[in-house]
């Protein structure tokens, strides 16, 4: 006679030691899970208030200069070395150009290299030299490596100019770099005049990249900054509070228009991805935003930052450094909620779970409103308010204007068309 028997393998539900978690075995079949939707709710609904319990993005102040901040750089092959200029080179002891290490969080060296404001800074491709630019109307190149013992701290190489510049960037791959003021001129890293002088109008330039493209906008335009995934989109910071994202090969409209700050927008850095770009503002704070959201996903700002005048996106793409008027220098991670350090598999797990869910079920009503939701100070909350009021009379006033006109007698804009004054081809 048979007798059959359910036979299981103790290694499958015996724990080995007290610490070892107790093995459940679980049948997957949804069928058998009526209620796995709703369980599953309360889970993105918890993961998305405890990722806000944990949103404490800020990390290490940079302390040392004297006066704004008013430029900074990254290395291009170390994650860890970043270079600051600052307005504090009136004292003839001050040091206005200072190396920083993000591991140590410390200055490991400093530059008189100017006298007055350093209006500038950008290293070359090879990361051996860097360039800085000031109000002395000169422009030097400095050795990356710290001078040996004995050795005076001294520019490899010194350019007078005739004017004052106010921003240079150097070519990625050769021996070239651009500086703008009156004009924008062409350097060869061997000689003293330049190769190629540009001149555009009457007005000062205030920053150079390089690509070749010009687009007039209503305002003034701070500063633009390349996609690193797709060359031909950039996104330029403009002094109407918005930020525009171009297309070089159709520059009549722009791509999107990215509206959340309440000042003048004064610089703005591409993460590593290509994904997002974080912009720094004169309403003393700074925001991130996806490339294609007209939207900021996060706005980061402290009690004591004044207007942050420059911004950059470390090279692994997790932190973002700003440097501002009350001459800090600020790091902060780029995912708020991030924890920082070495994962375990199962917190691995629990986190992309955690993520997926959010994502499931990111458009329901409670949901959305704790995900955005942000703290802001009372300054950028009241002038947010007064620029929905205004907004809002304009619409009303257009709405009224096209409804007591002919039809098509006033033409109907869109908002990316808004803004764009003209296109030089």
């Amino acid at each position: 006679m048979k007798v059959k028997m359910l036979s299981r393998n103790p290694d499958n539900y015996v724990r080995e030691t007290k610490l070892d978690l107790q093995r459940v075995p679980r049948n997957y079949d949804p069928t058998l899970h009526p209620f796995e939707v709703p369980r599953e709710y309360v889970r993105a609904l918890n993961a998305t208030k405890l990722e806000r319990v944990f949103a404490k993005p800020f990390l290490a102040s940079l302390d040392g200069h004297r006066d704004g901040v008013n430029c900074l750089a990254k290395h291009p092959k170390s994650l860890a070395t970043v270079l600051s200029g600052a307005c504090d080179g009136e004292a003839s002891v001050t040091l206005n150009v200072r190396i920083w290490n993000l591991t140590k969080r410390k200055c490991i060296r400093t530059i008189q290299a100017h006298e007055g404001f350093v209006r500038g800074i950008c290293t070359r491709f090879c990361g051996t030299s860097f360039f800085t630019i000031g109000d002395d109307k000169t422009v030097k190149q400095w050795k990356m490596e710290t001078p040996g013992y004995g050795e005076e701290e001294e520019p490899l190489h010194t350019i007078l100019g005739k004017t004052v510049y106010t921003g240079i960037d150097h070519h990625w791959k050769e021996a070239v770099f651009a500086t703008c003021g009156q004009q924008v001129d062409i350097w060869d890293e061997q000689r003293t005049n330049p190769i190629c002088s540009m001149t555009w109008g009457f007005d000062s330039i205030s920053s150079v990249k390089f690509n070749p493209i010009e687009v007039i906008l209503d305002m003034r335009t701070n500063t633009i900054c390349w996609n690193p995934m797709e060359a031909f989109i950039f996104t330029a910071a403009n002094e109407d509070y918005n930020l525009y994202t171009f297309d070089m090969r159709a520059l009549d409209t722009p791509v999107m228009v990215h509206m959340d700050h309440v000042s003048a927008v004064l610089d703005v850095d591409y993460s590593p991805t290509g994904k997002e770009f974080v912009s720094a503002s004169f309403d003393k704070s700074i925001r991130i935003f996806p490339v294609d959201k007209g939207r900021s996903r996060e706005v980061y700002h402290t009690k004591r930052m004044q207007h942050v005048i420059c911004v950059k996106w470390t090279s692994d793409s997790k932190y973002i450094m700003c440097g501002s008027d009350e001459m800090n220098i600020r790091l902060w991670k780029a995912n708020a909620s991030e924890k920082l350090g070495v994962l375990t598999s199962r917190e691995r797990a629990a986190k992309d779970y955690n993520q997926k869910l959010k994502e499931k079920f990111q458009h329901h009503p409670q949901i959305k409103r704790i995900a955005r939701h942000r703290h802001l100070p009372k300054s950028i909350y009241t002038q947010i308010q007064e620029q929905r009021i205004m907004k809002a009379a304009q619409r009303r006033k257009e709405v009224n204007r096209i409804k007591h006109s002919k039809p098509g007698s006033v033409p109907i804009v869109s908002e990316k068309k808004k803004h764009v004054v003209a296109v030089v081809k």
